[in-house]
C-alpha cells in the first residue's frame, strides 16, 4: 500500500468543506465545528467523537482533549487518513474526502473502534468496553477493542457488522455491511478469525473460529465460512466452499488505488 500523507488528506477535506460552504453558506456553523476550525485530522477526529457522545448522553464529560492526545500518541490519524483515501478515491458512491469523513458510519466506527483499543492496550479495559457499546449504538458496529485493525480499510455501509476479541483484519481489507467475525463454541481463547491484507468480506458473510481468509480471498455474500481459505480464491455458500480464482474485475475494489 502506498503512503498515504495524512496532512494531504485534511488539506483536501478543508478543499472539500470550503467549496461547500460556499456553495451552500446556511452551513457554515456545521462545517467550521467539524472542518474548518482544526488544523489536523486528529484535533477534527476528537472533537467529532466527542460530540457524538456528548449527543448521547449529557452526563458525560468533554472528551475532545483526551481524545486528541490518544490520536496522536496512537497514530490513529495516520490510519484515518489511509482509511479514508480509500474510500474517497474507490467508493464511486462517495463523492469526496469530506464525505467520507462526515458521512460514512463505517470510517466513524473504525476510528473509534481505534480509540477503543488504545485504552484496552493501556489496561483501561472498563473504558474501552464503554466506548464499544457507545459506537455500537451510534454506529450500529460492535468491534471488541481487543481486536486488531490495518488500515486503508473499504468499509461499505458497516451497517450490523460485528468483530470478535481476538480477530484480525490486515490492511486493505474490504468488508460490506452485516459481516460477522465471530467464533465457534468448540474453541477457547484465540478464537476469531484472521483476514489477511486486501480480502474481501460481501455483505452478510459470516466468518466463524480461529481460522484465516488468505490475501486477496473473496468471501461471497450470505456465505458462511468454517475452513481457512487460501489466498487468492474465491469462496461461496453454505457451508462456504472454494468456486474459483479471485478475478481481475475485483481490483476496482480490493486494490490500492494510486489517485
Amino acid at each position: 500500500m502506498n503512503s498515504i500523507n495524512q496532512a494531504d488528506v485534511w488539506q483536501t477535506i478543508r478543499k472539500d468543506a470550503e467549496r461547500e460552504v460556499n456553495a451552500r453558506p446556511a452551513m457554515h456553523g456545521y462545517y467550521e465545528r467539524r472542518v474548518l476550525s482544526h488544523d489536523t485530522l486528529g484535533q477534527a477526529l476528537a472533537v467529532l467523537f466527542a460530540d457524538e457522545l456528548s449527543g448521547m448522553d449529557k452526563t458525560l464529560p468533554d472528551f475532545s482533549v483526551e481524545f486528541e492526545t490518544t490520536i496522536r500518541e496512537q497514530s490513529v490519524a495516520e490510519s484515518a487518513a489511509a482509511d479514508i483515501h480509500k474510500i474517497a478515491s474507490a467508493n464511486p458512491a462517495c463523492p469526496n474526502a469530506l464525505s467520507a469523513f462526515l458521512s460514512f458510519r463505517g470510517i466513524q466506527a473504525i476510528q473509534l473502534h481505534r480509540i477503543a483499543h488504545a485504552y484496552w492496550v493501556a489496561g483501561e479495559k472498563t473504558f474501552a468496553v464503554l466506548l464499544q457499546n457507545w459506537c455500537a449504538k451510534q454506529f450500529n458496529v460492535d468491534i471488541h477493542p481487543a481486536a486488531r485493525i490495518g488500515k486503508g480499510l473499504f468499509v461499505d455501509h458497516a451497517m450490523g457488522i460485528v468483530i470478535g476479541e481476538t480477530a484480525v483484519l490486515e490492511d486493505e481489507v474490504s468488508i460490506w455491511h452485516g459481516v460477522t467475525l465471530g467464533s465457534t463454541f468448540s474453541e477457547s481463547g484465540d478464537r476469531h478469525p484472521k483476514v489477511r491484507r486486501g480480502a474481501t468480506l460481501a455483505a452478510h458473510a459470516t466468518i466463524l473460529g480461529n481460522i484465516e481468509i488468505g490475501e486477496n480471498a473473496v468471501i461471497a455474500a450470505g456465505s458462511v465460512v468454517r475452513h481457512s481459505i487460501p489466498a487468492n480464491m474465491v469462496a461461496a455458500g453454505v457451508p462456504a466452499k472454494v468456486i474459483k480464482s479471485v478475478a481481475s474485475s475485483y481490483a476496482a475494489i480490493t486494490a490500492p488505488a494510486n489517485n
